[in-house]
């Protein structure tokens, strides 16, 4: 199933809006629940949840921030100021 440039444009904004701080706020959540770990370790496990979240959307991500790739691309003639 192939997304349409809009469609993964309106996700993405969804998921960085709503999926991202509810998934922060279950992790920091998860990890206060756990006993203190050693702080490397701490440190390994908070870039791997910040790191890990995205790697499903990434098709998501992909090319968002690009011009609409589905837009027409016919050029609009330059008017000449000629009078």
């Amino acid at each position: 199933m192939s997304l349409t440039y809009k469609t993964r444009r309106r996700l993405a904004l969804f998921l960085l809006l709503f999926w991202m701080p509810l998934y922060v706020v279950a992790a920091v959540t998860i990890m206060g629940m756990l006993d203190r770990l050693p702080i490397l370790i701490e440190l390994v496990v908070y870039v791997l949840l910040g790191v890990l979240w995205a790697v499903p959307f990434k098709p998501v991500f992909m090319g968002v921030g690009k011009a609409d790739p589905d837009q027409d691309t016919q050029e609009v003639p330059e008017q000449s100021d000629a009078k």
